[in-house]
């Protein structure tokens, strides 16, 4: 099964068009969406996620449609933001994580032991009692990057999770995001270094898809086109 596979994908924003004709079968685990501000890419992966709908074409994101199939495409898929404070609501590091939890109700112990495990997966685990936003940048992101993780979805969606990080915690959650924990991941980004560890990317110009395929070759395309 594709990831994510569309065809003459378009959607308006007010009385703009800010994708049109878009097509791409997209089976990588690991794909990278890259280009210029205003190229699409976070509109494109807002509709996959289905905050946005889309104007007309078809969108199967893990074979569900995101406006048909809302329900199920939220129990498999996380998104994660670039700015962590628009995902942290609770007062602590470790109840932000369980809330993410609340929707599989689970057993107290059993949430109990999904949070101690992810928060010590990303290193969190001493800041458990911290009030949340007293945190650090980059462990916010890591917050978030655990909120999203503890309930092992299929695919994870970030939006530039590593645009307001240093070098040392963008690397953190680059590594945290591409580690094969059995979840596909699709990462809209500037980060080139980024988009080159991926196995797949899609470059976006304009609202349409100007290239496909190997990320080594379509970030090589794309910085040709930024040196001209």
């Amino acid at each position: 099964m594709s990831v994510l596979r569309c065809r003459a994908l378009t959607a308006r924003l007010g009385d703009g068009e800010v994708l049109h004709d878009v097509t791409l079968d997209l089976g990588a685990r690991t794909i990278a969406i890259i280009g210029d501000n205003g190229s699409g890419k976070s509109t494109f992966a807002r509709i996959a996620t289905g905050l946005v709908r889309r104007a007309s074409g078809d969108l199967e994101v893990l074979g569900l449609d995101p406006d048909r199939d809302a329900a199920a495409l939220r129990r498999r898929v996380a998104l994660v933001l670039s700015n962590p404070d628009a995902q942290i609501v609770m007062p602590t590091v470790a109840e932000d994580v369980a809330l993410s939890l609340r929707p599989l109700r689970l057993s107290r112990g059993e949430r109990a032991r999904r949070v101690a495990a992810t928060l010590e997966r990303f290193g969190l685990d001493a800041l458990a009692d911290r009030p949340a936003h007293d945190l650090s940048g980059g462990q916010k992101q890591l917050l978030a990057l655990s909120g999203a993780f503890v309930r092992a979805p299929d695919l994870v969606i970030a939006d530039e999770p590593t645009a307001s990080l240093d070098a040392r915690n963008a690397r953190a959650v680059a590594d945290h995001l591409l580690a094969d924990t059995g979840h596909a991941l699709v990462v809209v980004t500037h980060d080139l270094a980024l988009a080159r560890r991926c196995e797949q990317a899609v470059l976006f110009a304009d609202g349409g898809v100007v290239a496909s395929g190997a990320s080594a070759d379509v970030v090589d395309a794309y910085e040709r086109a930024l040196a001209c």
